[in-house]
């Protein structure tokens, strides 16, 4: 009788508990990427042209999600040397971490160098939506965004947007 209500207790206790479990591993992929895990080692990283908005010169890496899709999303950003981000902003909150060189970071709608910072390796900043930011590189940098798609950028000067310059060239 003992061994009979010990094993109800702990189905009563197990079954409820795996299916929470379930219920959590399927809400955890919200841009419904599965459950598939990514390992991806610095020498495997895809780098490919950035997007026409961005300044001509940079790479981009996706390294998770889809930047243009609704959902979370991870790139990565490598810059030359003196490669500058105009003024602009993003609808959705936008998080930077510096893996390499030094990415110098500034608030406002127009670009002054003298009132930013100098993020190295470990730096990061977070900027909300509709803060309008600008940045630059010293040295090649490279830089990891994460954020919740679609990612957009609106340039608070519109000539500065490389997107419409290129179709009126």
């Amino acid at each position: 009788m003992k061994t009979a209500i010990v094993l109800a207790t702990a189905l009563a206790v197990a079954i409820p508990a795996e299916l929470a479990a379930q219920d959590m591993r399927k809400s955890s992929g919200a841009n419904n990427i599965g459950t598939r895990h990514t390992i991806t080692t610095p020498d495997a990283v895809k780098w490919g042209p950035a997007p026409p908005f961005m300044p001509p010169g940079s790479q981009i890496a996706i390294m998770f999600g889809d930047p243009a899709k609704k959902g979370l999303f991870i790139i990565r950003g490598k810059m030359p040397d003196g490669y500058t981000i105009p003024p602009h902003w993003h609808s959705t909150i936008e998080n930077v971490t510096v893996l390499s060189g030094t990415f110098n970071i500034g608030m406002g709608d127009k670009l002054d160098k003298s009132k930013s910072h100098a993020l190295g390796p470990g730096g990061f900043f977070s900027a909300p939506p509709r803060m309008s930011h600008f940045a630059w590189a010293t040295g090649e940098t490279v830089v990891e965004v994460t954020g919740m798609g679609p990612l957009d950028f609106k340039y608070v000067d519109p000539k500065d947007d490389p997107s419409k310059s290129a179709k009126t060239n």
